[in-house]
C-alpha cells in the first residue's frame, strides 16, 4: 500500500473525514472557479494557493524571488515556469499545506504538473495531486461574461441575462449607469477560451492518464457545484 493510500485509509479508520490532499482546480472563464475555491476553503480548512496572489506578494514584499519577477516583468517579459516553481515550492512548505491545499492557476502547462507530480512524490507522506474541471456550456458562460455588468458606485454586479436591474442600465441601488468592463466582450472572450483550452489541455489529459481527473456540472447553485467537487475528490482518493 502506498504512502498516500495509508493516508486515506488511515482518515477512514479515525472516523474523521478523509484528508483533501492536494487539488488542482479548472474551469474555463467564467465558471465560477474563485468562487468555488473560497467555498472548499470552508469546508476543508485548507489554503487556495493562486499563482497571481504568490506573484503579487512576492513582488510586493521584496522577496528574492519577487526582485527577480520584477524585473522580468519590468522588461515586458513573462515570468518563467522555473521562478513561479520556486515560489510554490516556498508556499508548499508553510505549515498550512499539510492536510492539502487547493490550486489555482498552477500548474498551467504540462512542465508545472511534471514538476510539481516529481516534486510530491519524493515526500515520504502525503497525497499526490488530484484535477477537479468544473464543466458550463460555452454559451451559458458567453452569457456570464457579455451579460456582466457592473455599478461604478456601489461595484454591486448584475446580468442583463440572469439578473438584470429594475431599469435597464442602471443600478437598483444609487441609480447609477451600469458598465461594461473592456474585457467583458465575446471577442475577449473566444480568444481567452482558446489560450485556455491549448493550454489546459495538456494538463487534463495528464491527470486523466494517471486516474487522477474528474469533472463536476458547474451549472448549478454554489453549494450543489461544492458538494460535487468534494465527492469527487473523494472518489479520486479511494
Amino acid at each position: 500500500m502506498s504512502s498516500s493510500e495509508v493516508a486515506v485509509e488511515q482518515g477512514r479508520e479515525s472516523g474523521l473525514k478523509p484528508i483533501p490532499g492536494p487539488i488542482l482546480l479548472l474551469g474555463a472563464p467564467g465558471v465560477g472557479k474563485g468562487t468555488q475555491a473560497k467555498e472548499l476553503v470552508k469546508l476543508w480548512g485548507i489554503p487556495q494557493i493562486s499563482t497571481g496572489d504568490l506573484l503579487r506578494a512576492n513582488v510586493g514584499q521584496g522577496t528574492s524571488l519577487g526582485r527577480v519577477a520584477k524585473e522580468i516583468m519590468g522588461r515586458g517579459e513573462l515570468v518563467p515556469d522555473s521562478l513561479v516553481d520556486e515560489m510554490v515550492a516556498v508556499r508548499l512548505q508553510q505549515p498550512d499545506t499539510a492536510n492539502g491545499y487547493i490550486l489555482d492557476g498552477f500548474p498551467r502547462t504540462l512542465g508545472q504538473a511534471g514538476w510539481l507530480d516529481g516534486r510530491l512524490a519524493k515526500q515520504t507522506q502525503g497525497l499526490p495531486v488530484v484535477a477537479v474541471s468544473i464543466q458550463v456550456d460555452y454559451n451559458q458562460l458567453l452569457r456570464r461574461i457579455t451579460g456582466r455588468r457592473n455599478c461604478p458606485v456601489c461595484q454591486r454586479i448584475y446580468n442583463v441575462y440572469s439578473h438584470p436591474p429594475q431599469q435597464a442600465g442602471f443600478c437598483d441601488v444609487d441609480g447609477a449607469a451600469l458598465a461594461q468592463r473592456a474585457d467583458d466582450t465575446e471577442q475577449v472572450f473566444k480568444e481567452r477560451m482558446r489560450a485556455y483550452s491549448s493550454m489546459t489541455a495538456p494538463v487534463v489529459d495528464h491527470y486523466r492518464e494517471l486516474g487522477r481527473f474528474a469533472e463536476v456540472d458547474g451549472d448549478r447553485p454554489i453549494e450543489l457545484i461544492a458538494s460535487g467537487i468534494v465527492d469527487a475528490v473523494e472518489r479520486l482518493r479511494k
